[in-house]
């Protein structure tokens, strides 16, 4: 499992350059996901969401949005940037049962569930399923496996299904990686779009 708490403290935080540079991809995968939903949206998980980088557009956008990652710091920062409508809590993706969360309708994983092991990646699935209303919807960008897995982590299709079998795959799409350096440029990301069965 990569350990976001050691590159939060020496500052290594390669994968927030993504947002930025892949903005209007995120945007328009997102537009496609609320294109498919009445108003109210419902409510919105960002697993792994660290400093909050995708969080408050779930909001802005008309989620009720919780944000959850288990590196204490990452979440500090994420509260103290003061956006409204988002809340933020220090939990662990692979164990959401003891965060006291309740049912979700839109899943976003950008990065996270890659940097786990194959007993992580299974247990989010569990997790992240126990708390998926009927018909909720998972949006996912994970690194392909690549050469570099051990450093960057990364997941086949393959796995990705493993990891979540009470759910449809819908898309698998590559990621725009246009503008970004290493190691978005080498690893193959894909956007993964699932749908929980009812």
């Amino acid at each position: 499992m990569t350990n976001y708490a050691r590159l939060y403290r020496l500052r290594l935080t390669p994968w927030e350059r993504y947002g930025k540079a892949a903005a209007a991809s995120v945007a328009a995968l997102l537009d496609r996901e609320e294109a498919e939903r009445s108003v109210p949206l419902g409510r919105a998980l960002d697993l792994g969401c660290g400093r909050g980088q995708f969080t408050p557009d779930l909001a802005r956008r008309g989620w009720e949005a919780v944000g959850v990652d288990y590196v204490p710091a990452a979440i500090e920062a994420a509260k103290n940037r003061g956006d409204a409508g988002v809340t933020y809590l220090v939990g662990d993706v692979t164990d959401l049962r003891s965060t006291g969360l309740e049912a979700f309708d839109f899943f976003l994983d950008i990065g996270c569930f890659q940097g786990l092991d194959a007993g992580q990646r299974v247990a989010e699935g569990r997790g992240v399923s126990a708390l998926a209303r009927p018909g909720a919807t998972l949006l996912m960008l994970a690194f392909g496996p690549n050469r570099m897995r051990s450093r960057v982590g990364g997941v086949s299709r393959a796995e990705v299904e493993e990891a979540f079998p009470q759910w449809e795959l819908l898309t698998v799409e590559p990621a725009e990686t246009s503008g970004l350096g290493w190691p978005m440029n080498r690893t193959d990301p894909q956007w993964y779009r699932l749908r929980r069965r009812t």
